[in-house]
């Protein structure tokens, strides 16, 4: 017999400010100890020395996570020109220097290149599996491994400021598997500059924003209090970029059971929804002819 979960049956959303230090699951464990959840994860990890927005979903919510990770989001980070490292970012060792510096319409030229349906290699310390295991642990163990390139949409990428002639600070905002310090290290070769990332916070993603976050630091302060739950978004939050369909009380009791169920509003044949009764989130699934067929049952 399954061991049950300990810890409260609560739902909702959490964004929460990341600071640099802190891996995303670290976050996550916090979190999920703080409110005293039985089940909580992320929607997309941010590098431990990165900072920003990160989502994390707690009971019920954790069905919504997908609809969240593939959505756009949007980072701001550093780069520094002139210099390679074996991770692309400042926690790597160097391993090519270059003493050219292209001015600021150089680099903002050479942007509209990385804009659309790219092809990108991620960096070699990375959480992408070869063989079954972590490219980053391979990288560690000095094993030379080639990483095949992926796709990615990048929606925008455009220069800020120039700090001095060693730094650009740049906003990306992209879809789901994009690597910042890939693409850094990508626009400083066809810079003929080199380049990294020295610093990269992760500004929205999907329906969530900084103006949300809350810090690990409040939330510790609020650990396993009253009040604490006033701090969660709600479960819908996530699915905030699928149409939203009402359904019959009938209909929703088919859904809870996993069969298609009627739903008063309509959309468009074969489209992804979900569906409320109540003011309740009952399922997401496929509409078809008056009914939705259900993916994912809420137990709420």
């Amino acid at each position: 017999m399954a061991r049950k979960r300990k810890g409260r049956d609560i739902s909702g959303w959490l964004v929460v400010d990341k600071p640099a230090g802190l891996t995303s699951a670290a976050v996550v464990n916090k979190v999920k100890w703080a409110f005293d959840a039985k089940k909580a994860g992320h929607a997309g990890t941010l590098d431990p020395e990165a900072t920003g927005l990160l989502a994390i979903a707690l009971g019920e919510a954790t069905k919504t996570v997908p609809y969240v990770t593939d959505a756009t989001k949007a980072y701001r980070f550093t780069m520094r020109l002139g210099q390679a490292t074996d991770t692309d970012d400042a926690g790597g060792n160097v391993i090519q220097t270059s003493d050219l510096r292209p001015d600021s319409a150089r680099i903002s030229a050479a942007l509209p290149g990385f804009e659309g349906r790219i092809m990108q290699v991620p960096p070699k310390y990375s959480a992408v599996k070869v063989d079954g295991q972590r490219a980053y642990r391979l990288a560690r163990a000095g094993a030379d491994t080639v990483l095949a390139a992926r796709p990615l949409w990048v929606e925008r990428l455009r220069l800020l400021a120039r700090p001095d002639a060693d730094h650009a600070e740049l906003e990306l905002i992209c879809g789901k598997g994009g690597y910042v310090r890939a693409l850094a290290r990508d626009l400083g070769q066809v810079l003929g500059c080199l380049g990294h990332v020295t610093r990269l916070r992760r500004i929205w993603s999907g329906p969530f924003n900084l103006d949300e976050a809350v810090t690990p630091d409040h939330i510790e302060g609020l650990a396993r209090r009253r009040g604490i739950d006033a701090l969660l978004l709600p479960m819908e939050t996530g699915l905030a970029a699928l149409p939203c369909l009402t359904c019959t009380g009938a209909g929703a009791a088919r859904l809870r059971n996993g069969n298609p169920g009627a739903v008063v509003t309509a959309a468009a044949y074969g489209a992804e929804c979900w569906a409320v009764h109540n003011g309740i989130p009952v399922a997401v699934g496929i509409y078809r002819g008056g009914n939705l067929h259900p993916g994912r049952v809420f137990n709420l």
